[in-house]
């Protein structure tokens, strides 16, 4: 299904509606920018109606655990105080000003505006990831064309139909397509209209995209990243036994398919047996995690069960370096390894567990620099300034208690990066 122009169509329709979109952009991009306060609005209503219930059928194909965690979520996120919040914090100062006197040079003005036209290539981990995304773009005033992940189940589009309904003058900036990934040739289409590309996904959706993307075109990477956990002097941490249950908690809700989600547990030691005492400690812990956040819905529990199957598969077969010294549980496992690399672990609560000296820690990340984003961190308080600054100048860019790895904090960037000044663009008027 296609939305264009307020309007729905048949998935068939694609080609011709891109050609008639390339006839269309320049008109739009004439006219006034969107104001981001008409953005807001909408969003604003559709968190109320969330809120009030109203989109409860929608919601049926995900987690009602999850369900809730959204509303709780909607609340304060989507309040009109946050996202002028979410303005100020990422864009600072957008009125329009006359630079300061320098004698012998003119002066001039300066403003921010929209890029122009954004192709969002959302990934598949995050519910509402493409409505999210499109929001971003909404806001900063640019036309948005958007080709769903492959995994999405049609609610982003029907959120996306609410926006719309709401604020109809956004139907000029929104443009859905449900393209496959193996159409080639229609995402080109989409890279040749717009301005930039805001790409989510695996380090081979960002290499496909560069290679389809027109030369000039600005590509914003988000892509695929690599959480861990650190503990050091676990022993001396007071309250162990609650940090590593939150943990395992995280591991169990998120099951690991977050870009901050815990795939590597590294032990501060280069004693192995040090890091088997630690993996057979963990893993009643997340067994007991797990099996409490284990969903009740027969879809979700299949899915589950076929992707940790199919990585244990890979394993037997040789497809993976290597499987590890791994203590099993019941739907859970913890990974021994000796080495210091971090990767990408099964998943689904099966994490593996490393050995990572102090000494050794900047070599690591020296090593994972285009995977870094968040860091877990377990250690004694007086010495947890030392080791975020230590993981912080290594690359990390959030650095978090093991519990809230994966916690949205207000203001925060992604990645290092606020979405919205990457949105824009600053223009120069000589007076």
């Amino acid at each position: 299904m296609i939305l264009y122009g307020g309007k729905t169509y048949e998935s068939s329709e694609q080609n011709r509606l891109l050609a008639e979109l390339k006839e269309r952009i320049p008109s739009i991009l004439s006219a006034k920018p969107l104001s981001p306060e008409v953005v807001i609005d909408a969003v604003v209503k559709l968190r109320d109606d969330l809120l009030e219930g109203k989109f409860d059928d929608l919601l049926e194909t995900l987690p009602q655990e999850m369900v809730g965690t959204y509303k709780k979520q909607a609340v304060s996120l989507l309040s009109k105080e946050h996202l002028h919040m979410k303005l100020r914090t990422e864009l600072g100062n957008t009125d329009e000003y006359i630079t300061d006197p320098v004698e012998g040079f003119s002066r001039i003005k300066v403003r921010k505006m929209p890029l122009g036209v954004l192709f969002h290539i959302s990934a598949g981990n995050m519910d509402f990831l493409p409505a999210y995304s499109l929001a971003e773009g909404l806001m900063t005033g640019n036309i948005n064309i958007v080709k769903l992940p492959s995994a999405d189940n049609g609610l982003s589009l029907k959120l996306i139909m609410k926006l719309i309904e709401y604020r109809p003058e956004l139907s000029d900036h929104v443009y859905i397509f449900d393209t496959p990934s193996t159409d080639i040739q229609g995402m080109r289409q989409m890279a040749e209209l717009s301005n930039a590309i805001s790409v989510w996904g695996s380090d081979m959706a960002i290499e496909a995209v560069r290679g389809l993307a027109p030369t000039g075109v600005k590509i914003i990477e988000w892509g695929q990243k690599l959480g861990f956990c650190y503990i050091s002097k676990l022993s001396e941490v007071r309250d162990a036994g609650a940090e590593l249950e939150g943990l395992a908690k995280h591991i169990a809700a998120t099951k690991q398919l977050l870009c901050s989600s815990c795939q590597v547990i590294f032990i501060d030691t280069d004693d192995m047996i040090e890091v088997r005492s630690f993996a057979e400690r963990f893993l009643p812990v997340l067994e007991k995690a797990a099996n409490a956040n284990a969903s009740t819905e027969i879809g979700i529990r299949a899915r589950d069960t076929l992707i940790s199957y199919t990585q244990r598969l890979k394993a037997c077969l040789g497809e993976e370096e290597k499987s590890g010294d791994v203590l099993r549980g019941r739907g859970v496992s913890v990974i021994i390894s000796s080495d210091n690399s971090l990767e990408l672990s099964p998943m689904m609560c099966n994490v593996l567990v490393k050995p990572l000296p102090r000494a050794n820690t900047a070599r690591m990340l020296y090593e994972s620099r285009y995977h870094l984003q968040t860091a877990g961190l377990i250690c004694p308080a007086e010495d947890r300034d030392e080791l975020t600054e230590m993981l912080l100048n290594g690359g990390l860019i959030r650095v978090t208690k093991a519990a809230d790895m994966s916690a949205y904090f207000p203001g925060e960037s992604h990645d290092g990066d606020y979405a919205l000044s990457r949105y824009m663009r600053t223009v120069n008027i000589e007076m």
